[in-house]
């Protein structure tokens, strides 16, 4: 092996057993050979003899070679590597080892460990490592465990450590694996064993029996008998501890079926109906399947409750190890009638802007009217708490010319309005950041700003797609309401002394519920015509608020483009591209345009598609069947119900295929049943 050269290294080799064997059975041939020519023995006698020869001499030699590979001709490999003294200690290693060169990683010696793990019949000299692991050495190195790397062998699993060592110029890898099957198994068994810990919440059967509370106790007992059958096919523990609340403990190996079945306790609760309402009962649930303490799991529950009742009720998360998952969420969101939670939220908003040295207010990318006019009541509110406050946005976005100049009139609003570059210089280490009418941080109008302030406050209404990041000191996501402005209007209205209000600030926080809502159209509730006539008492005009949404002929041609390119899928959702010239103001009109379409026949769903830059831009609206915010969730989008958005980095087609293949995991997965 020493005299190999040095480029032979990593070619496959001959066995020494091999040769020798070869060299001997030569050997007998030339002498039978011989004998024939020179003797007068029978040719009969001679073959049998040199048979009986070669046989005996292979095996002999066989076994004497074998004895020595593992201490002759291996160590003659071994030895330049790691040096005599090494050798027996690794041979007679229990756990499999074997040493490759580095560059192409192929096998130049390996114990008999490494041999029965790989089940190797022939001789494995000169494979790549890759052949027989389940990942190459290189992945194995870079990953540099403490206690290894996980690698398999067929369905043995081992945790595999590198070291690598020069040797005449090369650098070899050195492997030794660990055999943890058992363990793995021992471990998958204890997890499945592992307490799994579920908080369970009715969304809404207060609002359902709010005309029929005699039917309470009634509909109640139903509810709670369809938990108990889904607590008792678990094993599991279902205890209420508070009215309409329920605790849920049971072993972790059952929610591998829950999630198989998609909750269909979901589905279950929600076939309850109540005399002639209309609106089903739905609960939402929020499960930990986490390791640690049991305490650990009843906070990750409740944080998973949350979650779910942020996102608009109807639902489950199961928040893991490895991430958190959604399951169901496909009614509409049920309209609340307490404004006790504004209340609070507001009082603490108020604390929030008292205590920042400064306040900086932002809605989202391309903000509309919601988004502005939510960010305009927030900065009435912080003004009224003494702070100093700025509103970020876009002072070249030409849809929000008007509202850039209904402000303008007003002293208050002198120097408020600001750019991002000029909102970074202003942050300090109490500077109090609100973010309005969105929560996912793709969205935010400056996500670097929201990455340098050390306080965030989040006040939205869409549902909420993930963990935020950044702990903030104050969420409130209320999915149940139309618009932004709701919200801030109710705040405002509970906490601002009368007259405090401008006429041009509740002028833009009207247009901002008009534009969520359609014109009253849709998504609306008690809570929103109330919003809508706090606003109209503080000097909101409708038709003011009105003028903002006229259009231009530019505008309006660009909308009707979209029209001549559509086409339906699924025989009830329609989708329409824009040939536009990729200019913002295509991407509003790909939203108006995605609204006409929901007037044709038998659409249910509707998605219009416009590319600007290197984004496609997908605006999606829906009835009271279809929710598009799951649809365009998993194009990273969000939004309602009802209205959702999307941005994908893509070509148009490829955006488009996307876009089918989430609409078929959609009704795939789906009763074919409609929900109301």
């Amino acid at each position: 092996m020493s005299k190999q050269p040095k480029n032979k290294l990593t070619l496959p080799y001959l066995s020494l057993p091999t040769i020798v064997t070869a060299a001997a059975v030569a050997l007998i041939l030339i002498l039978v050979a011989v004998l024939g020519t020179f003797t007068k023995i029978p040719a009969a006698v001679l073959c049998a003899a040199a048979f009986l020869l070669i046989v005996g001499s292979a095996v002999l030699i066989s076994k004497l070679l074998d004895h020595r590979s593992m201490h002759g001709a291996d160590s003659q490999r071994l030895s330049p590597v790691l040096g005599n003294i090494m050798v027996d200690t690794v041979m007679k290693q229990a756990s499999p080892v074997f040493i490759c060169d580095a560059e192409e990683e192929r096998i130049i010696w390996y114990n008999r460990a490494f041999s029965v793990a790989t089940d190797a019949k022939l001789q494995l000299y000169g494979h790549r490592a890759d052949e027989y692991l389940s990942r190459n050495v290189a992945s194995l190195l870079a990953e540099n465990a403490a206690d290894g790397a996980a690698v398999s062998i067929g369905e043995r699993a081992f945790r595999g450590q590198v070291y690598t060592l020069r040797a005449k110029d090369k650098t070899f890898c050195v492997v030794v694996l660990s055999d943890v099957t058992e363990k793995e198994r021992l471990y998958q068994q204890l997890a499945q064993r592992e307490a799994a810990v579920a908080y369970i919440l009715i969304d809404n059967l207060d609002e359902i029996l709010q005309y029929e509370q005699e039917k309470f106790r009634t509909v109640a007992v139903e509810i709670e008998k369809l938990l108990r059958e889904w607590a008792s096919e678990a094993e599991g523990i279902l205890k209420e501890y508070e009215r309409d609340r329920y605790l849920f403990v049971f072993e972790a190996r059952h929610l591998d079926d829950f999630i198989v079945r998609k909750f269909d306790v979901l589905d279950k609760i929600r076939d309850i109906r109540i005399g002639d309402a209309k609106l089903p009962v739905t609960i939402s649930v929020g499960v930990a399947n986490v390791r640690g303490e049991f305490s650990e799991k009843e906070r990750t529950a409740a944080a998973a409750l949350d979650m779910a009742l942020q996102r608009g009720g109807d639902q489950v998360v199961v928040k893991s190890e490895t991430g958190i998952e959604f399951y169901g969420g496909r009614t509409k969101t049920v309209h609340k009638r307490t404004k006790v939670r504004a209340r609070v939220i507001a009082n603490e908003l108020i604390l929030h802007l008292s205590r920042a040295s400064n306040v900086l207010v932002m809605g989202h990318r391309y903000a509309d009217f919601d988004s502005f006019g939510a960010a305009v009541g927030v900065a009435r509110l912080a003004m009224f708490c003494g702070a100093q406050v700025n509103i970020v946005t876009d002072m070249k976005d030409p849809n929000l010319e008007g509202c850039r100049k209904m402000l303008a009139r007003e002293k208050d609003y002198t120097d408020v309005l600001v750019d991002t570059n000029d909102a970074l210089d202003l942050v300090s280490a109490n500077t109090l950041l609100v973010i309005v009418d969105v929560n996912n941080a793709e969205m935010y109008e400056s996500p670097a700003l929201a990455q340098n302030v050390d306080h965030v406050a989040i006040i939205d209404h869409h549902r909420k797609t993930a963990e935020f990041d950044k702990t903030p000191v104050l969420s409130y996501i209320e999915p149940s309401a139309a618009a932004a402005c709701e919200l801030i209007s109710e705040m405002l209205e509970l906490v601002l002394p009368e007259n405090q209000l401008l006429p041009a600030e509740a002028n833009l926080m009207m247009a901002g519920i008009l534009v969520d809502t359609k014109q009253f159209t849709k998504n609306t509730g008690v809570r929103t015509f109330s919003a809508a006539l706090y606003l109209r008492d503080r000097g909101a005009v409708p038709a003011e608020a009105q003028s903002l949404f006229k259009t231009d002929l530019d505008d309006y041609i660009r909308e009707a483009k979209f029209r001549s390119n559509v086409v339906i899928y699924r025989g009830i959702t329609a989708i329409a591209l824009g040939e536009g010239e990729g200019e913002a103001a295509d991407r509003i009109a790909a939203a108006k345009a995605a609204d006409k379409l929901l007037t044709v026949e038998g659409v249910q769903a509707s998605f219009a598609l416009i590319r600007i830059g290197d984004t496609v831009h997908i605006s999606a609206r829906s009835g009271d069947t279809v929710n598009v915010q799951i649809i365009l969730e998993k194009l990273r989008g969000g939004g309602h119900f009802d209205a959702a958005g999307a941005q994908v980095t893509a070509t148009m087609q490829d955006a488009l295929v996307q876009l089918k293949a989430a609409i078929d995991e959609y009704f795939d997965g789906t009763d074919a049943q409609t929900q109301k």
